[in-house]
Parts: structure tokens; sequence; C-alpha cells
């Protein structure tokens, strides 16, 4: 881990949330959704196959983790998992909480509306939000390092 290092563009787009045994949980700063980003914390990943069978299972565990929290925590409709990757390689993978009365919905949220950054407050609020429901005991016994 210690060749690791966050891909430019998601550190300008980003705040780190709290880190997971595997991945960072990054926040995406865009107040139009609730909109989290989970990056494995390994060098030079482009795909998830490139993770050892044991990281793969891990990272579902991770992100299986993080869905489940978005899903009460911000009360979606449905939970949006994507990995991209066109514009940023390394690996990282949205998890976005969507809503039928979203401005988007049903259409993917890329390109859809212009990103609104957070207030100063607003982040504030909403990592620690984050932060709290990740730190509650999960069922398959995953915990986060609060930053």
């Amino acid at each position: 881990m210690h060749d690791f290092a966050l891909h430019p563009r998601l550190a300008a787009d980003t705040v780190e949330i709290t880190r997971l045994p595997l991945c960072r949980v990054l926040l995406m700063n865009d107040a139009n959704y609730p909109w989290l980003i989970l990056v494995p914390q390994r060098p030079q990943l482009r795909e998830l196959f490139e993770l050892s069978a044991d990281e793969q299972t891990q990272f579902m565990r991770e992100s299986s983790q993080v869905a489940r929290m978005m899903s009460r925590t911000f009360n979606a409709d449905k939970i949006n998992i994507a990995a991209l990757g066109n514009v940023v390689p390394q690996l990282h993978i949205h998890h976005i909480a969507r809503y039928t009365h979203d401005p988007a919905w049903p259409a993917p949220v890329w390109g859809r509306l212009p990103c609104v950054p957070y207030g100063e407050d607003q982040i504030r609020s909403r990592m620690e939000r984050v932060r709290q429901a990740l730190a509650c005991p999960s069922e398959n016994g995953i915990t986060s390092t609060l930053l």
C-alpha cells in the first residue's frame, strides 16, 4: 500500500471521509446526489479483476456495506454502483443514491446536471453523517478507520 496514490482528479473532485480495510471512502463534491466513491488502496489498478481473489471478496463486502448504509441513511429508491474509468483510469467505484424524483431519473447521473459543490457546513454535515453510519457495527463486521 506504500505506493498507493490517489489520482489527482479524484483528489480534486472528492473529500476523503474514512478508510475501510481495503478502500478509501470518498465523498463526491456534488450536492445533487448522495455520492460516494470507493477506491481500493492498491497501486496501479485499473480493473476489479486485477485485485486478488481475497481482495475481490473484501471489496464486495465493503461495497455492500457502503450501499446498504447509503440506502438506509439516505432513504434511497435505488443505489447505482458503477466503475467506468474512462476519464480517471485509477480503479474507483461510484455508489450513488438515486430517487425516482431526482432530476436525472431514470437516466445515469453523468452529464445530466452541472455539479453543485457542497457549502462548507453542508460538506461537514454530510461527512459526519456518513462517518457515523459507517462506524456502526455492520452485519459483516467491517469497520472504518475514522480520519
